[in-house]
């Protein structure tokens, strides 16, 4: 007997009315909870229109659901949520003014930017996936939990990420070097921003698969049995820190405009997420010029042949000056499987993954596999 496929109203009225009881959440603290560099780019009038949608969505796929008789449980999940959150004010929660705080958390961030990807890579990936997968695939709880550590908590890491390249930044500027750069257009910045950035992460990226005791945290990234776009999302907080820091310095250090160094931030976001994506669908030459999906899953590839290949983010011309692009002879060729070549030294789990590292264990029990 074939086991019943998941009901995607049910999963997503849950996913709904979650995001809903949060941002209502989000409207009641919002020097707490929101972000001050984000709430710059959206609008309080924005903010509550999309509660709005969100709240009917989820009461309406969360009744079909009931109805259908589909995964009730998990469907009334979602209609509680959202029940929940608008006894609790709904969109008519009043806003004071927001003052200055040093910390918050970047809930905002998290709802927005989940619902968005979901909005866009999960229909994608759906039509257009090189396998059939479900978003709910296994490991999609452990995925999600990342993702929210890492949106969350994006404050508390740019000030780590700050503190540990701001004063080398400082010590090593170059005044002169400094004015050449920012005299060029933004654009020209940009482009050779994206080239210095994705070659010192090639470089730490390398060193990670190298030196054990880095590898360790890496592993984590590569424990991913799927391949799909929330997948990028599983990264130990450690590597977090260290990548973005190797990553920033060059860029302060080379003194490149904000305007240039935002629009690589942007950029990132976008091909991290794309890059991991279950996307089957072929770029032309584009896949000379850009890591895309095929790219990057051979770089996650469970197969001896790949284990030091592919480290670039953004450009395989990097990989090309490193030595270490390859792929398949066969252009249609995909990876078999994914993930690291001994899964036994990977847990499961979001909190035994973070302690992993610091532990004498090299094999667990309830492992990854």
């Amino acid at each position: 007997m074939r086991p019943q496929r998941r009901s995607f109203l049910a999963y997503g009225s849950a996913l709904l009315g979650m995001l809903s009881l949060l941002a209502v959440l989000c409207f009641h603290f919002p020097r707490l909870l929101t972000s001050a560099e984000f709430r710059a780019i959206y609008t309080e009038a924005f903010a509550r229109h999309l509660l709005l949608a969100g709240l009917a969505a989820a009461f309406a796929a969360g009744t079909l659901a009931i109805l259908r008789g589909r995964d009730r449980r998990v469907a009334l999940v979602g209609v509680a949520s959202a029940t929940v959150a608008v006894l609790a004010g709904g969109t008519n929660v009043q806003l004071d003014a927001i003052g200055d705080t040093p910390y918050s958390l970047g809930l905002d961030w998290f709802v927005l930017s989940l619902l968005f990807s979901a909005l866009v890579f999960v229909p994608i990936e759906r039509q257009y996936g090189r396998l059939p997968l479900s978003p709910l695939r296994r490991g999609w709880r452990t995925d999600l939990a990342y993702f929210f550590m890492s949106h969350v908590l994006v404050q508390f890491v740019l000030i780590a990420v700050t503190a540990s390249t701001a004063t080398l930044a400082a010590l090593a500027a170059y005044p002169a070097l400094r004015d050449a750069i920012q005299s060029l257009p933004v654009w020209v910045q940009f482009l050779m921003a994206v080239f210095v950035a994705d070659l010192a992460q090639a470089l730490l990226h390398r060193a990670y698969h190298r030196v054990p005791w880095l590898w360790r945290f890496h592993a984590v990234h590569h424990s991913s049995r799927e391949m799909d776009w929330l997948a990028g999302s599983r990264m130990h907080l450690v590597e977090i820190v260290l990548t973005r820091s190797f990553v920033l310095l060059p860029l302060l250090v080379l003194g490149f405009s904000a305007s240039a160094v935002n629009a690589y931030v942007v950029l990132v976001g976008l091909q991290a997420v794309l890059a991991h994506a279950n996307l089957g669908v072929r770029f032309g030459w584009l896949e000379r010029v850009l890591v895309l999906p095929r790219y990057h899953h051979w770089h996650h590839a469970r197969h001896p042949d790949y284990l030091d290949a592919n480290y670039a983010i953004h450009l395989p011309l990097v990989d090309r000056l490193m030595g270490t692009q390859r792929l398949p002879t066969d252009p249609e060729a995909w990876p078999a499987e994914y993930g690291v070549m001994t899964l036994e030294t990977v847990p499961r789990g979001i909190l035994r993954q973070h302690a992993m590292p610091f532990l004498p264990r090299r094999h667990y029990d309830d492992h990854v596999a």
